[in-house]
């Protein structure tokens, strides 16, 4: 799936300011945003975007769409969801968080049927950089090259761009996978499209839950991945949950529990090694592992 082409985009939820402010950026960045979609605005425009009621009204301006970016409140989701691809979208990227758990998994059905790529809930977009932004991120702090970063968090992902664009690595292209638990498109799923995309050479995966490293494990098991990756997860050695509780309790279960924290920690970093995925124990690492990486493939 190529998001490098020329693609038509439209926002459902643009009217918001702060969702008005991402289209403007967007559009000077490139991206070909055709229309905007609010019920009940339609007939406005937003900084030269046209505004319609409905997903379908667009087609009288556009041959077809490509994109299409949800900013809709979590309840009002799954319809946006079902509207974009009743209407051929077969790209979409949810923004909204909290979307509620049973509209995750109808509108997860819905995507499947159609064969519908959905980024999110609670995504920050994806950004090519120099050519594409979809969404959140801000363009300033990615330059463009052959590394592909997934990431759970935009802010990890800043750090760790910084410190790339300092050794002259750019990105070919950096998703932000969402925060709600039940997610549109799985790491897997990402890993694969980014194993088969010609401008990536390596991939760097950001994380901040363990389930991330053992989907990681998981996708290197079960398929070929003919490209390196590197892996840093943030809070390997944090408690799986917080426990609320008198302070008795907490101090008890923090001893009984700090030794198969400790375990759960190893049992995963020696899971990722096996299946010869890259470790980095802190962002600052990354940089200098990918420039050992691409000097060994040259020489």
């Amino acid at each position: 799936m190529d998001w490098s082409s020329p693609n038509k985009v439209i926002i459902q939820g643009i009217t918001e300011p702060e969702i008005a402010f991402h289209a403007v950026q967007m559009k000077a960045y490139g991206t070909d945003i055709v229309a905007g979609v609010n019920p009940g605005q339609g007939g406005k425009t937003i900084e030269d975007i046209p505004v319609f009621d409905l997903v379908e009204q667009v087609l009288t301006i556009a041959d077809s769409i490509d994109t299409s970016l949800i900013f809709a409140p979590p309840y009002q989701v799954l319809d946006a969801v079902k509207e974009a691809i009743s209407t051929g979208i077969r790209r979409i990227v949810i923004f909204t968080s909290n979307v509620p758990p049973l509209d995750s998994i109808e509108l997860i059905k819905c995507a499947q049927a159609s064969n519908t790529l959905i980024l999110g809930a609670g995504s920050d977009g994806i950004i090519i950089p120099e050519q594409v932004l979809l969404g959140k991120l801000q363009p300033k702090f990615y330059q463009r090259g052959k590394v592909g970063l997934i990431t759970t968090s935009k802010y990890l992902s800043y750090e760790v761009a910084a410190e790339l664009n300092q050794t002259n690595i750019g990105q070919s292209i950096v998703v932000s996978l969402g925060s709600d638990r039940i997610s549109g498109s799985s790491l897997p799923q990402w890993l694969s499209i980014l194993n088969e995309d010609p401008h990536t050479e390596a991939i760097v995966f950001i994380g901040q839950r363990i389930k991330k490293a053992e989907a990681i494990v998981a996708f290197c098991k079960n398929q070929e991945c003919d490209k390196p990756i590197i892996s840093y997860i943030a809070g390997l050695k944090t408690p799986k949950e917080k426990v609320l509780n008198d302070a008795v309790s907490i101090i008890s279960n923090h001893l009984s529990t700090s030794i198969p924290t400790v375990n759960q920690e190893r049992r995963i970093v020696n899971q990722l090694k096996k299946v010869g995925v890259k470790i980095a124990k802190r962002p600052s690492e990354i940089s200098s592992m990918l420039s050992e990486i691409f000097h060994s493939q040259t020489s």
